[in-house]
């Protein structure tokens, strides 16, 4: 493996591990096997590796959420309660994929490239929560509507998903999550 390579896994590990604020270059070079110089030759910087390995991350973020997603047939209420099943149960496998995401808005304080991509992701994410959870198609349906509906759900989704990575023990339920929703549509 090249130090490059080496390089881009030590981010990767030290940002699921240590999150993006903690990783330091002692802890990449430390990680990494590589000299601190290596850093700064392949990639210009400490953050532009970061930025780079961040992207991946954000990503691989997008991928496991769609797969939550995915696969679930039934409509109306079983089925929203299975998606949040899975997104839960994704929330819970992938702790530090989901930190690490949650931590990468603090980042874009300060970096427009990493708002970009977050801005990017979270575009795709309201289509197909819009898909998924208001059962929109988003060939047909209306660009205000994916976007409300879409919206809706990804603030939804933030929110139960910050509460099960600090508070597990007190966080909704996917029947909760779906009954309050049959509450306010009745």
């Amino acid at each position: 493996m090249s130090n490059r390579d080496k390089l881009r896994q030590a981010a990767r590990d030290c940002l699921l591990s240590l999150g993006y604020a903690n990783t330091t270059v002692r802890e990449l070079v430390k990680a990494s096997g590589a000299n601190q110089a290596s850093i700064n030759y392949h990639f210009g910087s400490k953050e532009r590796l970061l930025t780079e390995t961040l992207h991946d991350l954000n990503r691989e973020w997008g991928d496991v959420l769609f797969a939550a997603l995915d696969g679930v047939d039934p409509s109306g209420p079983a089925g929203n309660a299975a998606r949040w099943e899975r997104i839960i149960a994704s929330i819970n496998e992938h702790r530090a994929l989901w930190y690490v995401n949650f931590e990468s808005v603090s980042a874009a304080r300060h970096d427009e490239e990493i708002r970009a991509m977050i801005a990017t992701g979270q575009r795709a994410a309201r289509r197909i929560l819009a898909r998924a959870f208001g059962g929109l198609d988003l060939d047909t349906a209306d660009a205000d509507a994916i976007d409300a509906v879409g919206s809706h759900y990804f603030a939804l989704l933030v929110g139960v998903a910050s509460q099960w990575l600090a508070d597990p023990d007190h966080a909704p339920t996917a029947e909760r999550i779906v009954a309050v929703d049959a509450l306010r549509n009745s």
